[in-house]
């Protein structure tokens, strides 16, 4: 049936909504696509609902294609599974949690490997049932902090999960194949750019992991990539390990004053001022004072040395310290360990403290790993107003441990060996994991192997953002106008136009809607009378269908004009010739 505009359930706006950020984000408000409800989180209209549904009809069929078989899952859960599994409380603030009438706990599901698992273990007893891949298409739900850009970042999101079932680790690494296969065409039929990058295991450990990241200037994440192939989400990127440095023969410790230092460059001013040699911002040792929230509510202190010329990177750190939340100390924190001297932090003292027997300023102390037993550095003395030279890392202090959290940096050395990397902006559009058996572990998912003894079954989870592909393509295919939507995705296959008052445009608008419908085409007809022509072309071109026939100046000779959004170019042809290049 051919849907008519002046009854369909639509309203276009001429301006940008004033809180919308992105392109995508005010084009599918003004388009009539999405309305917001809240912070994060939208209605969705019938045109966008369109657009969704044939997103999700391309994964369903590489779903398919892959072995895949779909299930649905409530969105509301109990709290137990959660709770066995350690994430009703690790995920902290992220997950929104309720009570029901009778005060049973219950939360709104962010991701559903729990249920998943139980699932299975409820249906399935032996290795003759595996392998298992199935799927569900369902909303999620996040308490992100700050929402933003529209469907990019929401707290309600529409995503693809799905988990494979084997009893061994070489069925996983088939079934992660054919998971991996089955994105990366879902992703070309798309037309979507990607890069596969190494990716963080998080809490959950397991094999492998990888994300495929859409390169976009918007994306709020950063990959590396090398000339040699290398390619990684920052957050997994390792960092290349100097060598050892000789220690012997280095000269000792030496204090100096430096009042008035409160940056690395200005203790590097006056270093070079006060001591011989020349020194820069990478012979200093930057001690960065952090402040721990675990899941249990208890707050920790650390410090974290790295070389003077880098910076911490909150995602790594947030990694780093996972399931932790990961703040700048504050002055409270500040207040309570009286040792800090601010400002003047190190590793050392001058009456001998070691770390790794007791802190120099009894809080746990860990290091980047370019720092190697041998370096020398310059670094706070625990002293107010005072420095120390020729620090050397494996005899003057030791660190609790190593962790990657600074920042990297253009040039920075692939840890493959393919060379220097260069940086990236990306967002993520699918993630496949080699979970292994954490949850199937947890939650006693076991099947009878070839032997008649109880076996953990190993899982994979493989996930991808429906509405925030969704919003990538609007990113994507837009031009000063409006929408362009590529034909795999398009709300309609051809948007007929009759403009004027002469009803014979009206009459030969009608009449190429319904040939086209006839030949199988989805057609919205602009039919709206006492519209002017340039509200209707506004719109045609607003809603972004790639292809549009308007109908009006020359009606009466039987010719249309035929849009063609993708190119710009636009022809008037006889109607007959219009449909049979429509049709083909």
């Amino acid at each position: 049936m051919v849907t008519r505009l002046s009854h369909y359930f639509l309203r276009t706006l001429r301006e940008d909504p004033a809180d919308a950020e992105v392109a995508s984000h005010k084009l599918l408000l003004r388009a009539g696509y999405i309305r917001r409800a809240a912070p994060g989180i939208f209605t969705w209209l019938p045109i966008g609902l369109k657009v969704k549904a044939k997103i999700e009809q391309i994964v369903r069929e590489e779903m398919a294609a892959a072995g895949a078989y779909e299930v649905h899952f409530p969105a509301l859960l109990p709290r137990d599974p959660y709770e066995k599994s350690g994430r009703w409380t690790t995920y902290g603030d992220n997950i929104f949690r309720l009570e029901d009438r009778k005060g049973a706990d219950y939360l709104l599901a962010p991701t559903h490997e729990e249920m998943f698992t139980l699932l299975v273990k409820d249906l399935y007893s032996s290795y003759k049932d595996l392998p298992l891949a199935i799927f569900q298409i369902q909303d999620k739900y996040r308490d992100e902090e700050r929402p933003r850009a529209g469907l990019l970042r929401g707290r309600e999101f529409t995503m693809k999960d799905a988990y494979s079932f084997d009893y061994t680790d070489a069925g996983l690494d088939k079934s992660y194949q054919a998971q991996r296969d089955a994105y990366e065409r879902i992703f070309q039929r798309l037309g979507l750019e990607y890069y596969i990058v190494a990716a963080d295991n998080g809490l959950m450990g397991g094999a492998r992991s990888e994300e495929f990241l859409h390169p976009t200037a918007v994306g709020e994440d950063t990959f590396v990539r090398s000339a040699g192939g290398y390619t990684a989400n920052v957050e997994a990127f390792t960092t290349v390990v100097p060598d050892a440095i000789e220690i012997e023969g280095q000269p000792e410790p030496e204090i100096f004053d430096s009042p008035d230092t409160p940056t690395i460059q200005s203790l590097v001013d006056h270093s070079n001022a006060v001591l011989d040699g020349q020194y820069t911002a990478a012979d200093t040792l930057k001690n960065v004072v952090l402040a721990l929230t675990h899941p249990d509510g208890t707050r920790e202190v650390v410090i974290v040395g790295i070389p003077g010329d880098r910076d911490v990177d909150d995602k790594r750190a947030e990694v780093a310290f996972a399931p932790a939340e990961v703040e700048a100390a504050t002055a409270e924190d500040f207040e309570r360990h009286p040792l800090l001297v601010k400002g003047y932090i190190g590793p050392w003292s001058p009456e001998g403290a070691v770390l790794g027997e007791e802190s120099a300023t009894g809080i746990r102390y860990l290091l980047d790993p370019r720092v190697v037993d041998g370096s020398r550095w310059i670094t706070g003395a625990n002293i107010d107003e005072k420095h120390v030279r020729s620090l050397v890392a494996g005899r003057d202090f030791f660190g609790d441990g190593f962790v990657e959290v600074a920042h990297v940096r253009e040039g920075d050395p692939a840890p493959d060996g393919s060379g220097p990397v260069t940086l990236a902006r990306g967002t993520e559009i699918g993630h496949v994991f080699q979970l292994g058996r954490f949850f199937a572990e947890t939650l006693g998912l076991q099947v009878l192997d070839e032997n008649g003894k109880l076996t953990t079954v190993t899982m994979g989870s493989y996930g991808i953002g429906i509405t925030r592909i969704l919003a990538l393509l609007a990113e994507l295919n837009h031009d000063d106008r409006g929408l362009i939507w590529p034909e795999a995705v398009a709300p309609f296959d051809v948007h007929v136009v009759a403009t004027g008052k002469d009803q014979t445009a009206f009459a030969l608008a009608e009449e190429v809607a319904a040939d086209l419908e006839e030949h199988g085409f989805d057609v919205l007809y602009d039919d709206r009378a006492k519209v002017s022509p340039g509200v209707k072309f506004g719109d045609a071109e607003l809603l972004g269908v790639p292809r549009v026939v308007v109908a009006g100046r020359g009606a009466a000779d039987g010719q249309v004009e035929v849009w063609n959004r993708r190119t710009g170019e636009r022809e008037t042809l006889p109607v007959a010739d219009a449909l049979t290049r429509l049709r083909g």
